[in-house]
């Protein structure tokens, strides 16, 4: 017999779920706080195994890079000195941020995001988006 009783998936988890269940994103818009509440709401600490292509990636948000995540082509953000994009964290663990793990972004541009993870995570981007400046600065 079947449970008569269960009610049915609204619009909204049904949408949910399917955004969880995606693993590649490509030419949208992507609001990062929405993509990590559906996360959290299928019990998922943080988001993992995506693949985001040529995507606008949309905060408010701070996002932890985490183990085998990264960056192809991306602009990262506007800012005047880009090493304000990069937050420290000052214990051993981060709270408070999206946690993003063994995911690619490739061509996406980043507004009102802000990055943090490992020291050595952060030490690299910032020489990346120094770098990109740089080059910017001379065409």
């Amino acid at each position: 017999m079947t449970d008569q009783t269960q009610t049915p998936m609204s619009a909204e988890e049904k949408f949910g779920r399917e955004l969880v269940a995606r693993t590649t994103f490509e030419k949208e818009a992507v609001w990062l706080p929405s993509l990590s509440v559906h996360h959290m709401n299928a019990g998922q600490t943080f988001i993992e195994g995506k693949t985001f292509t040529e995507c606008l990636i949309e905060g408010p948000a701070v996002m932890a890079v985490m183990n085998g995540t990264s960056f192809d082509t991306c602009n990262m953000g506007v800012a005047e000195n880009p090493k304000t994009l990069l937050l420290d964290p000052r214990g051993d663990m981060i709270a408070g941020a999206i946690g993003m793990s063994n995911c690619k972004f490739v061509r996406c541009r980043f507004v009102q995001v802000a990055f943090t993870g490992a020291r050595e995570m952060l030490d690299g981007l910032e020489k990346d988006l120094l770098s990109a400046r740089g080059e910017a600065a001379q065409a």
